[in-house]
């Protein structure tokens, strides 16, 4: 019986390196929304940032990653896509609060914003209808297999995501809530 346990613990040890887990984070957020990642306009007063967002353990084949913001809960059906961002260098771990203002210039060099569902490039802060239920917003990391998406500057952010989800070698997520 020694024997076996001791099998059975050599091959754990020696062949069952702990895989990490792709993961994403953000120092700005907690569970929910604050005034600053709000909207600026369509009734809301936030101040339209994008929050800071870092990955880890991304898989070793990485070419080059892409964002996505996607309001589940909107009123349209099929969600609302409030940020895209896309060819982010496989060397960057990282977005800084505020990348999502193009005019800022934050974001790792070579990044290319896609239009969201207002049809403009950059990041669209959450305004859910006022006295909605609670919107559930969810931002995703993909690691991708390929250093360039096919997304074209005009291409809708639903058709982005499918890109980028068929490209994609992992992705990690976080749900962030909304009211107002």
């Amino acid at each position: 019986m020694k024997k076996l346990h001791l099998i059975i613990l050599s091959l754990f040890i020696a062949g069952g390196t702990f895989a990490q887990t792709f993961t994403l984070a953000s120092k700005d957020l907690g569970g929910q929304f604050s005034q600053e990642f709000f909207a600026g306009n369509f009734g809301c007063n936030g101040q339209n940032k994008s929050p800071e967002l870092h990955w880890i353990n991304a898989p070793a084949e990485t070419k080059s990653f892409a964002v996505t913001m996607h309001d589940l809960d909107a009123p349209t059906g099929s969600g609302f896509w409030h940020w895209v961002i896309i060819d982010i260098p496989a060397t960057a771990t990282a977005l800084p609060r505020g990348a999502g203002n193009i005019a800022a210039k934050l974001a790792p060099a070579g990044s290319l914003h896609r239009i969201n569902d207002t049809g403009e490039p950059g990041y669209q802060g959450p305004c859910p209808p006022e006295g909605d239920q609670e919107h559930r917003y969810i931002i995703t990391v993909y690691a991708l297999k390929s250093d360039k998406t096919a997304a074209g500057p005009s291409s809708p952010a639903a058709l982005t995501a499918y890109l980028l989800n068929t490209a994609a070698l992992a992705k990690a997520s976080i749900i962030v809530y909304g009211k107002r």
